[in-house]
């Protein structure tokens, strides 16, 4: 099954229109000592610098909880049933808005809790400010689940090594990067990644890179998964 990333964009845009009352199952935030939490469908908020969003945007979703202690430091909760599809992407962003050339580093450090069970992938979403290109970036990933497009071999880029895919949802090019190997946790140097797309491959031109999401697309989660943050930071010069 492809990764949809159309969803996403469009449910982001709606999102004020349908937040009000909007919730999703009759679930509960699970016990963290959160400062905030949220069980809403588009529930959202900004932490230190970085916007946590809880992001159920596919169709055949159950129930899903999102907790923050921080914007770096967040998880959530997820009852999602075993049909195919994702179901949502909950996640943590950083906006950056500075062009590929103009960037002199771009960098994230990671650290993740995730369920045997499932399927869903760990991933970074980084998208430009038109929304014209989303580069995804998987770290980790579990049952049945796959990227969107063709292979175009790997490569071992900012620090690991990735199978690539490259496809086109009918709204974005989106360009896919499956680590060869799960991790749990690590750094990701991104710029040459972006770097590698631009000048070795020619698949986008400069652009100015908008937001880097982190977080989980979720599939299926039945009965219930935890899927915890310990830290994640990005940052940009």
């Amino acid at each position: 099954m492809a990764s949809s990333t159309l969803g996403k964009v469009t449910k982001a845009l709606l999102a004020p229109a349908l937040a009000l009352g909007a919730t999703v199952g009759l679930a509960s935030a699970p016990a963290h000592a959160a400062v905030w939490n949220s069980c809403d469908q588009w529930g959202n908020t900004n932490l230190n610098g970085y916007t946590l969003y809880n992001n159920i945007w596919g169709s055949g979703a159950g129930s899903q909880c999102i907790w923050a202690n921080s914007g770096t430091n967040w998880g959530v909760w997820a009852n999602h049933p075993n049909t195919g599809g994702i179901k949502s992407y909950p996640n943590s962003k950083k906006v950056i808005n500075k062009t590929i050339t103009s960037l002199g580093s771009l960098t994230s450090n990671y650290n993740v809790t995730v369920p045997s069970s499932g399927a869903y992938n760990t991933s970074y979403d980084i998208w430009d400010t038109d929304y014209d290109y989303e580069i995804m970036l998987w770290v980790n990933y579990n049952g049945a689940v796959g990227p969107l497009g063709t292979s175009q071999g790997s490569v071992t880029l900012g620090g690991h090594t990735w199978n690539v895919y490259k496809g086109n949802n009918g709204a974005n090019e989106v360009f896919s990067f499956l680590r060869t190997s799960d991790s749990n946790s690590g750094t990701v140097n991104i710029l040459p990644i972006l770097k590698w797309i631009k000048d070795t491959k020619g698949w986008m031109g400069n652009e100015t890179i908008g937001d880097v999401q982190f977080g989980y697309e979720v599939t299926s989660s039945s009965g219930g998964l935890d899927f915890i943050t310990n830290n994640l930071t990005v940052s940009s010069s």
